[in-house]
């Protein structure tokens, strides 16, 4: 059964990237006060951009335009894998907590290399 991507809601990767954005921007929430405006604030900025990096692109209709927005959602989830290794470096993010959301950043990123390539063989 093939289903019709009428929406950038029906993508999985948007779905995935919008669970990644949620959970990082609750981690950002936990963070000390002094942490909030530095490392929160790039967290939640760099989270959002991820879904909506793949939004933006499937709304413009033009496959070139699409596929530059998810390079740049794409080099976002590798900035959001930096900002959560320096806040378990600096121990202000467990572990764990960094392990889980870096994992999940790694297989958005590898949905969106796919989506590419698809896009790039559809051309």
């Amino acid at each position: 059964m093939t289903t019709t991507i009428t929406s950038f809601r029906d993508l999985l990767v948007w779905q995935k990237a919008m669970d990644l954005s949620v959970r990082t921007y609750k981690l950002a929430r936990r963070l000390p006060r002094d942490e909030q405006l530095t490392l929160g604030y790039e967290l939640r900025r760099t989270a959002i951009s991820l879904p909506s990096n793949i939004a933006e692109g499937f709304s413009r209709h033009s496959t070139a335009h699409y596929i530059q927005h998810l390079w740049t959602s794409h080099a976002s989830g590798a900035e959001l894998e930096t900002q959560l290794e320096v806040g378990r470096r600096v121990e202000v993010i467990r572990l764990e907590d960094a392990q889980i959301l870096i994992t999940d950043s790694q297989e958005v990123g590898r949905m969106i290399n796919g989506l590419v390539g698809s896009l790039e063989r559809s051309r």
